[in-house]
């Protein structure tokens, strides 16, 4: 591990359900900021629309070999963005180091992500109760990492209906979720407004999958 890259280098950590494990304050968010600000000079956030048309409201942009989108025609993974035809950004190798740090501390080892979606959260936007089963093996996590403004994580489980399981996501927490969580539907709720010292009015949240 390089030791500027965790806040923490033993974090809290903390079982939420089978296969769901949060490590709290486990993200250095002041450098990982950073390394988002140069891929998205590269790949800039943009809204993209669901099967059905509608224009999701958080911003996004990926890294790494492989990026996540959605389209009329459904979603898919893709070596190249769109916008201009070109790789996606290299997925920088801080963002390699906490994601199988991460992994490894919730009990999935040899976790070597190749895609990660980058999202944006302003005030007031959500997203919706969904399922990350677009990869394909299952039997590698999600390493999902919070940044800035707190959010409410809501993990539902087999089906996306009921209330689920509220997760209070602050900055720098890390969430892993595999095994039996792989495929559980989970959800975030709408941004509160506030301000937070180095992003804003804004919420960022990486994800990390191994998808090819």
């Amino acid at each position: 591990m390089t030791p500027d890259l965790f806040a923490d280098q033993r974090p809290p950590c903390q079982t939420l359900g089978e296969g769901v494990v949060l490590l709290a304050g486990f993200a250095d968010s002041r450098r990982l900021l950073a390394l988002i600000q140069d891929i998205v000079a590269a790949a800039p956030f943009r809204h993209m629309r669901t099967p059905g048309g509608r224009r999701i409201a958080v911003a996004m942009s990926n890294c790494g070999e492989l990026g996540w989108l959605s389209e009329p025609g459904g979603y898919r993974y893709s070596a190249t963005d769109p916008l201009n035809d070109r790789p996606w950004p290299a997925m920088p190798e801080a963002f390699r180091a906490l994601a199988g740090a991460a992994a490894t501390q919730a009990g999935f080892a040899d976790f070597q992500p190749d895609a990660c979606l980058i999202n944006r959260y302003a005030p007031g936007t959500r997203l919706g109760a969904h399922r990350d089963a677009d990869e394909r093996d299952f039997s590698q996590p999600i390493v999902s990492v919070s940044l800035g403004l707190p959010a409410s994580f809501v993990l539902h489980g087999a089906s996306r209906s009921g209330k689920g399981q509220a997760v209070n996501l602050e900055d720098g927490d890390v969430l892993v979720f595999g095994g039996p969580a792989r495929l559980i539907y989970h959800s975030v709720r709408p941004l509160k407004p506030g301000q937070h010292p180095l992003t804003g009015e804004y919420r960022y949240n990486l994800t990390c999958r191994r998808a090819g």
